[in-house]
């Protein structure tokens, strides 16, 4: 029993990380490439602060990725997002319905 709550303490940091990343580089393509602000500049600092580029979410150049180009002191980072278009579709879906 012991090993399953790890193991699910493991995954819903997972899980986190990835809602956290997402989140972020929403954020950040809708700030930056469509001048919209769906989130405060001091909610979008929180929550870049908490982005953990050393946690593995299964997704290798995602995290590769975040390791070599995000800085949550900016969002300049989201220009070189390898998956600008899924963000738009994101930003579209969620954010201009």
């Amino acid at each position: 029993m012991l090993n399953s709550g790890i193991v699910r303490s493991k995954m819903n940091n997972i899980s986190e990380e990835i809602k956290r990343r997402i989140k972020v580089s929403v954020a950040a393509y809708a700030y930056e490439m469509k001048n919209d602000s769906i989130m405060t500049d001091e909610q979008f600092d929180l929550e870049c602060k908490k982005v953990d580029v050393t946690i593995t979410t299964g997704n290798d150049i995602m995290d590769k990725w975040f390791r070599e180009e995000f800085d949550p002191c900016t969002g300049q980072w989201i220009h070189k997002h390898p998956q600008l278009k899924r963000l738009d579709v994101l930003y579209q879906q969620y954010y201009r319905s």
